[in-house]
């Protein structure tokens, strides 16, 4: 996606905290504080006009935002409440912005899907004011029309934003996303460490996240139906690996054998799927779709989840799972003119042997022994989008 024009974002960063015990913006999520997190979500969506409200110890929250390109706007009545904090905010946005975002920063894990996908239903629609929606919950950030910076400028609303946006429901669009970031914030130490577990989970996405992406790759019915076999065989493997004695990360497994061939119909689709993921921030499983063309196999170490999904790949044709040695055979039918493309066919299908041989020997039985998770294969490829007026 390009830079989008004229949409600007706003991260509030200037409360005091209280409840927390602690300055919410510079709390540690992974690598990032919470307010880092918030401004490289944006940056990332490709939005280049982030701006930090700060109040209260504003040089440090400053100096964490600076680096990454934002702007910093200091509200000396933040001890005034949030609202404060929005007008702050507001009075700064010039003529060239149309729309804004508006994301307190103890609502840090935003995806960038999520601010994409907003930032779509806004350009395509006729609302106002635009809402991530959760499992039917309204979250952070809304994305609101430049038409109401005057009347959050000017306006007094002793119950904040909120309260002047619910006047305007008819203005208002909630867009379904599959992240539930944005209903969670952190309030309390509860809350941090809940993010701090949601943040480690997140690093894969759901299976209804999977789809999501597929479906908005656009990838054709069969790459569909074969993405999805080749996950009912990898996750079935895994949870038999596991079983006898192995640490896989089973949904580590899954998202990459639904994901493969997220980018088939591209040159070097193996990359192109990669590439695609580590701009989604899944570069867990981007590196296990960057294997599944090519892959470094060493007997001596121990499996890994990339092994799995690479086998399993090597084992289904089309939806249908077959022997390797059938599949190779169809390879070098299908390439029988193309030298190069039959001697790569080998070399991928010797991988998988091997691949095979150190299952086996952890499972003490033939891998055709284990039987794929059916349940995978009842969803079907719709591409209806979930939106509600």
């Amino acid at each position: 996606m390009g830079e989008p024009e004229g949409i600007a974002a706003i991260v509030l960063a200037a409360g005091y905290s209280s409840r927390m015990g602690d300055c919410k913006p510079l709390l540690r999520l992974g690598p990032y504080s919470a307010v880092e997190h918030a401004v490289r979500c944006f940056f990332r969506a490709g939005i280049r006009d982030v701006r930090v409200v700060t109040g209260h110890r504003a040089e440090a929250v400053a100096a964490a935002v600076r680096p990454l390109g934002a702007g910093v706007i200091f509200n000396p009545r933040f001890d005034q409440g949030m609202y404060s904090s929005v007008q702050a905010g507001v009075e700064t946005l010039g003529a060239e912005v149309e729309a804004f975002f508006l994301l307190p920063a103890d609502h840090p894990l935003i995806r960038v899907s999520t601010i994409e996908k907003m930032l779509h239903y806004y350009r395509t629609g006729k609302k106002g004011i635009i809402y991530p929606a959760y499992g039917g919950r309204r979250g952070h950030p809304p994305l609101i029309s430049a038409r109401y910076v005057y009347e959050i400028r000017n306006g007094t609303y002793p119950d904040g934003l909120q309260e002047l946006l619910n006047k305007y429901e008819h203005d208002a669009l909630d867009v379904a996303v599959e992240d539930e970031g944005v209903v969670l914030d952190m309030d309390t130490p509860e809350d941090y460490r809940n993010l701090l577990y949601y943040l480690e989970s997140r690093a894969v996405p759901t299976v209804e996240e999977c789809r999501r992406i597929l479906r908005e790759a656009r990838v054709s019915e069969a790459v569909w139906e074969h993405c999805h076999t080749v996950a009912a065989l990898a996750f079935s493997l895994v949870k038999h690996l596991n079983r006898a004695g192995v640490e896989l990360d089973e949904d580590l497994v899954l998202a990459g054998a639904l994901l493969h061939d997220v980018a088939r119909a591209q040159p070097q689709h193996a990359r192109a799927g990669a590439e695609l993921l580590q701009a989604r921030g899944y570069p867990r499983v981007a590196a296990v779709v960057a294997a599944h063309m090519d892959i470094d196999v060493d007997e001596a170490k121990p499996l890994a989840e990339a092994e799995v999904v690479f086998l399993a790949d090597k084992m289904v044709k089309g939806r249908g799972i077959v022997s390797i040695s059938d599949r190779l055979a169809g390879m070098l039918e299908t390439y029988c003119y193309d030298r190069q493309a039959c001697r790569a066919a080998r070399q991928r299908l010797k991988k998988a042997e091997l691949i095979k041989k150190k299952v086996e020997k952890i499972l003490g039985r033939p891998v055709e022994a284990v039987q794929p998770e059916n349940w995978l294969s009842r969803e079907t490829n719709s591409t209806e989008v979930e939106v509600n007026a």
